[in-house]
């Protein structure tokens, strides 16, 4: 097929673009990454340089693909540290690759954008046409991260091999209030919960929840820098810089959600979420200081309270945090789409993925054995942890901020 590469997201007219992209996903829109592109967050001088592909169809646009050929693999949550390093010791250079995903954004969403949902043709399309570019630049491998289920076929069809992860999300159960939603947990679970919303209480703080419309400069000001000194212990910086997210608040007002946490007038902390019509996504937490579990309350149990009074469907509150499980969040599979150029390796890396297939199916289980929610074959006075031996991340480079 003719397969176009675009060397930057304004390659593409933004309403061609978002007609095809769809409104589910605001990271997904036009805006978002073009936001990204023209702040320098995303970048060559980053790691990051655009190479979306797009099929045209006369003057309408048929298919799309956000891609980026990469340096490193931060900014991904997918990790593959541990195939690097294996590149590496066989003399192989790993970088570049090309990855479809969202910059910094471990969300599901489709990574193959068609005007008929059902065109595989031009599905497999776009995906050959990301091999093949990847061997016209000499890149090592292809990765598709946080595709959709329905996806996959595709993905399979042109080669790929698909690989299992989990995240922790909440769901709601048409929950009329929070107290509503803890009864469905079991004694003990239910009177931590509260005993943690009750600390956070009775140390004076209150919340406030912004949308981009109410969030003037001074404030985003106040926000980034929370999020950078919680960045800045864990040995690194923020991946969006704050000229990003004041051009995020302009253009999708509607779609970025800030929740404020105050302490006599005095903003202590702040959660970053984006927002579409069923379903709120945690991405970034600051605080200026440590407050007794602050960060659970900012993060999650303000998050499930504003999805119960939207009516919002499911709150991801992003990756890994095994410590969200006893507040509600369950464990949901999530996937991703590989090719290697090297043959060798492609085939070590099958047999490698089926391996923790297994594994990540038996981590799933042993997690949600362990929620909070009631039943009747669970003992509902465990407070026990997951093993944390069945962790499919353990072996793979230092965690980054979600």
């Amino acid at each position: 097929m003719d397969v176009s590469v675009l060397d930057s997201i304004d390659g593409v007219d933004r309403k061609d673009w978002n007609a095809i992209a769809g409104s589910s996903y605001p990271f997904l829109r036009h805006e978002f990454l073009a936001a990204a592109e023209r702040t320098g967050c995303v970048a060559p001088e980053t790691g990051w340089l655009p190479r979306h592909l797009v099929i045209g169809d006369g003057k309408r646009l048929r298919a799309a693909m956000p891609l980026y050929e990469k340096t490193h693999s931060w900014g991904e949550f997918v990790f593959d540290w541990a195939w690097a390093n294996a590149y590496h010791r066989a003399g192989f250079a790993y970088y570049p690759k090309l990855v479809s995903a969202v910059p910094f954004t471990p969300a599901r969403s489709r990574r193959l954008l068609l005007a008929d949902p059902a065109d595989a043709e031009a599905a497999i399309g776009l995906v050959r046409g990301a091999v093949a570019l990847a061997v016209e630049r000499e890149c090592s491998s292809v990765h598709v991260l946080f595709p959709l289920d329905e996806e996959l076929p595709w993905l399979e069809a042109a080669g790929l091999e698909v690989r299992k992860d989990c995240q922790f999300h909440w769901r709601n159960r048409g929950y009329r209030s929070f107290d509503d939603f803890l009864a469905t947990f079991s004694s003990s679970k239910r009177k931590k919960a509260r005993r943690e919303r009750r600390r956070v209480a009775e140390a004076g703080i209150t919340f406030r929840h912004l949308h981009g419309g109410d969030l003037d400069a001074a404030t985003w000001r106040t926000v980034h820098r929370l999020i950078s000194l919680t960045f800045m212990q864990r040995g690194s910086l923020p991946y969006f810089d704050l000229e990003f997210f004041l051009r995020l608040s302009r253009e999708q007002p509607q779609n970025v959600l800030v929740i404020l946490a105050e302490e006599r007038g005095q903003s202590v902390a702040a959660a970053v979420f984006f927002e579409s019509s069923d379903t709120l996504y945690g991405r970034y937490w600051g605080s200026d200081r440590y407050h007794n579990a602050l960060h659970f309350e900012t993060c999650y149990y303000q998050g499930i309270d504003y999805c119960i009074a939207k009516g919002i469907g499911v709150f991801e509150p992003g990756t890994q945090g095994e410590h969200k499980v006893s507040r509600g969040f369950v464990p949901e599979t999530t996937w991703s789409a590989h090719w290697l150029a090297h043959p060798e390796f492609f085939s070590a890396i099958r047999s490698y993925l089926d391996e923790e297939s297994r594994h990540v199916a038996r981590y799933m289980e042993a997690v949600d054995a362990r929620s909070p929610y009631r039943r009747p074959d669970r003992d509902s006075n465990s407070d026990s942890n997951p093993d944390p031996n069945l962790d499919p991340n353990l072996d793979d480079k230092p965690r980054e901020t979600s």
